[in-house]
């Protein structure tokens, strides 16, 4: 029986991904700054608010609300209404905000139609390197857990953001976290800013379909 998966609103993306997003599947986008990741969360989360679902929305760089509430026109009481989002300080207010957002789509009290995690290796990625790098590394590990499990039990689809480093070797931008991160997201999405207002998505790993890449752009009202 086929999948039902929850479109992103970015055709291309979607069309990449066999329809959009899996239900019982962590999907990690992961790419530098300004290559759109943050547009493809705000983009889905409000396609699923204004489908009358709640969205759990982490956010660590600091969510403008502009950018939330850009296109809901008439419809923005109704996209608040079903969103609820959380803005951790540290790492460990954002565990604590992962525990929160799977206790609330485990508890099904309110229909959770989606769960991000925006950007996720904000607070580890300050670890790297100190004493409490491996404490950074348990938490993270710790939430990515808590996220698969939840996606598996609930069937609500996960998007988490990822940051980049450089590989020195070959000059590849490589996603943070390692094989756990890798191991954890069953589908996995590298943008890549290209000029002006153009991006371009690349199918790096999923659990059924081939490797492949599509373009879009984003616009003052999303993306096109």
């Amino acid at each position: 029986m086929p999948v039902e998966r929850l479109a992103t609103g970015v055709a291309a993306l979607d069309r990449l991904l066999g329809g959009g997003l899996e239900p019982d599947n962590v999907t990690e986008l992961y790419g530098e700054g300004g290559s759109g990741k943050t547009v493809v969360c705000l983009e889905t989360a409000r396609r699923v608010a204004l489908g009358g679902k709640w969205v759990v929305y982490v956010d660590t760089e600091g969510l403008s609300v502009d950018r939330v509430t850009a296109g809901a026109g008439e419809r923005l009481p109704e996209l608040l209404r079903h969103l609820l989002v959380a803005t951790p300080k540290s790492l460990e207010e954002q565990t604590k905000a992962i525990r929160t957002a799977c206790a609330l789509a485990r508890d099904r009290k309110r229909p959770v139609g989606l769960i991000v995690l925006d950007s996720s290796t904000f607070f580890y990625r300050l670890t790297l390197g100190a004493d409490t790098e491996d404490d950074g590394r348990l938490a993270l590990t710790e939430e990515l857990g808590l996220l698969v499990a939840t996606s598996l039990a609930e069937l609500v689809p996960v998007l988490v953001t990822n940051q980049v480093w450089r590989n020195v070797k070959d000059g590849t931008l490589e996603p943070l976290g390692g094989s756990f991160f890798n191991h954890a997201a069953k589908t996995i999405v590298r943008l890549d800013r290209l000029t002006a207002d153009r991006r371009r998505a690349v199918l790096v790993k999923h659990r059924s379909l081939p490797e492949g890449s599509a373009e879009f752009r984003i616009t003052t009202g999303g993306t096109a």
